[in-house]
């Protein structure tokens, strides 16, 4: 089975129950489960399906020559738990249309619920009106999944958890904490020499937890905006001389906000810097800036799928840990009906 996006033929179908010579799972039990794919993200997809066991299911995806979107399931999907991976990044407005499309299609096809794994949700930040006459564009978001047809969504570090509001269906919004933590705690870097930075007043909350489990201490980058035409006021709280600090963040998108903290921390004496971030949106100038910024790493995540060209800008300076391990962990819980809050309690561990 061939998959068609955008003029770019993918394979999704071919799923490998080795890495190595280690069978790392056998094939999952229940063949009501079933895990699909669109056009967004197809590396994450293969890697979820084959940590769960199970095959990528077969659709095809493709456009008319004015840009209609249309999809085809290729096997049957009556009685199954679906569960479908589209982030919807960059351009989002493509992929949230060919989610929507696509749920559309597997409601008609009778599928038994429909679970939309969205590792990084667009439009999420648009969760308030922060002026008169704006919309609340993360909401209507919402209501058109809930409209054609969602029944469950999955998601990794919501905009603001409070958004979780915004939804009708359940909605497990998973934490970059337990698995970005892991990362460092295996590299030694925790304890009392180490200081996690919320670069804003905003992230507090966030960076403390964070913290909680790095056994570290917090700083604050205060940011003010003065009179009209003059320069930002920025000042930290918190002490970070000779300790190694880490911005922590749920995206990046320019990179004006990490570039702020970055320079302040090196003004203010830190001995190392690390900026670990959920979403890695990179847009604009943001990768050729970070290029030459004093960092140690960029620690993402692959909820969103890097363009090449960015990794190798980025080189030596970005690791990326992968979500797969989670999210199967989440989608084999949810469908056996087992509690998924311990993967929100604990670094989470990843095998190799």
């Amino acid at each position: 089975m061939i998959y068609l996006s955008f003029g770019v033929l993918f394979k999704v179908n071919e799923t490998v129950y080795e890495r190595g010579n280690k069978v790392i799972h056998t094939p999952y039990n229940d063949s009501q489960l079933k895990i699909f794919s669109l056009e967004s993200n197809l590396p994450l997809a293969k890697k979820i399906a084959q940590e769960v066991g199970v095959e990528l299911g077969l659709i095809q995806l493709s456009q008319f020559s004015d840009g209609e979107m249309t999809v085809k399931i290729d096997e049957s999907i009556r009685g199954a738990d679906i569960y479908i991976v589209q982030p919807t990044s960059d351009p989002v407005n493509d992929h949230l249309m060919s989610l929507m499309i696509t749920i559309d299609a597997f409601r008609r096809a009778s599928a038994k619920t429909i679970s939309l794994i969205i590792p990084y949700f667009g439009y999420g930040r648009q969760d308030r009106q922060a002026a008169p006459r704006e919309p609340l564009s993360a909401k209507l978001v919402v209501n058109m999944f809930e409209m054609v047809g969602a029944d469950r969504m999955l998601t990794l570090d919501l905009h603001t958890p409070q958004m979780q509001g915004f939804f009708n269906v359940p909605v497990d919004d998973l934490q970059r904490e337990p698995l970005l933590s892991e990362y460092f705690i295996k590299r030694g870097i925790y304890g009392d020499d180490v200081v996690v930075v919320s670069p804003d007043h905003s992230g507090v909350s966030e960076a403390r937890r964070f913290a909680d489990y790095l056994h570290a201490s917090i700083a604050i980058i205060d940011k003010r905006s003065k009179k009209y035409n003059q320069q930002e006021e920025v000042n930290l709280i918190g002490e970070v001389a000779g300790k190694t600090a880490i911005i922590i963040d749920d995206m990046i998108d320019t990179g004006a906000t990490a570039k702020t903290a970055i320079l302040e921390l090196q003004r203010q004496g830190a001995k190392e810097i690390y900026l670990a971030v959920t979403h890695a949106l990179l847009s604009g100038s943001a990768v050729d800036d970070l290029k030459y910024m004093d960092i140690q790493k960029l620690v993402v995540t692959d909820s969103i799928q890097m363009p090449e060209h960015k990794r190798q800008v980025l080189g030596n300076k970005l690791d990326i840990v992968s979500v797969d391990q989670l999210f199967a962990e989440a989608i084999v819980r949810i469908h056996e009906n087992r509690s998924v809050s311990p993967l929100f309690s604990e670094p989470f561990h990843q095998h190799d």
